[in-house]
């Protein structure tokens, strides 16, 4: 009686942790299912990223004083020129002419149009060109800094970093739905970055320990199973 009222118990609980987890399964399998079933290059933009153009090594100059210790220095084509990208010791950003080795200033709008333009392969044409103070960028950028948002006339935004004018992204109306798809998936639809966020941890629990209960209620239910034997026929 004990091992019956037990599994009546796991029971009940398995129907109980079948309707707490039936939405968020359904919902990761739905999401899952949306974001592969798309070719991420084309969520990505990658076929609208046109190739940077070359660089000539003849006359590049490197910044005879930058007064910071150095992490890393990169060096990238520009439409005005090429430019050194230089990350000092404490995680702030510059950007120097490779011509002439000076500092540049931070991109104004005509030049994150012409650098949106130059990194954009698509047929469309600009359609308006905002700027994004330090902390104020919109979700899709992924950015903490000040941004330039260059957006085309097919929906694809580009966004150039104000201080270095690095492209920073191609962003399409594709990612932007993938992305949606991608915070409902984590369930963090705000910052739709935290992969660690309790109520994943906690309903994916929840659907281990249903489907175990499952498992063990289904593994008793066969145990139990009885033959009966059919009376013979009377002649």
């Amino acid at each position: 009686m004990a091992s019956q009222r037990m599994m009546q118990r796991f029971a009940r609980w398995h129907i109980w942790l079948g309707w707490a987890v039936g939405l968020p399964l359904l919902m990761w399998t739905v999401t899952g299912l949306w974001m592969v079933a798309r070719p991420i290059e084309e969520v990505r933009g990658t076929h609208l990223r046109a190739d940077p153009a070359a660089i000539n090594p003849a006359g590049l100059q490197f910044p005879a004083t930058i007064g910071k210790p150095i992490r890393e220095a990169r060096l990238i084509s520009q439409p005005g020129g090429p430019a050194w990208i230089i990350t000092s010791s404490n995680g702030s950003r510059l950007r120097y002419s490779a011509k002439l080795g000076t500092v540049t200033p931070p991109v104004v709008t005509e030049e994150a149009q012409q650098i949106a333009r130059a990194a954009y392969s698509g047929p469309a044409k600009v359609d308006n060109v905002t700027y994004f103070p330090s902390g104020r960028a919109p979700l899709d950028s992924r950015s903490e800094g000040s941004v330039w948002q260059v957006r085309f006339a097919d929906g694809a935004r580009v966004y150039v970093d104000a201080t270095t004018g690095e492209v920073q992204s191609v962003r399409t109306n594709q990612w932007r739905l993938y992305d949606f798809m991608w915070g409902l998936h984590i369930m963090d639809p705000v910052t739709r970055e935290d992969t660690h966020n309790p109520f994943v941890i906690a309903f994916a629990l929840a659907a281990i320990a249903g489907t175990l209960l499952g498992c063990i209620l289904l593994f008793r239910r066969r145990k139990a199973r009885v033959r009966v034997p059919v009376p013979a026929a009377k002649e």
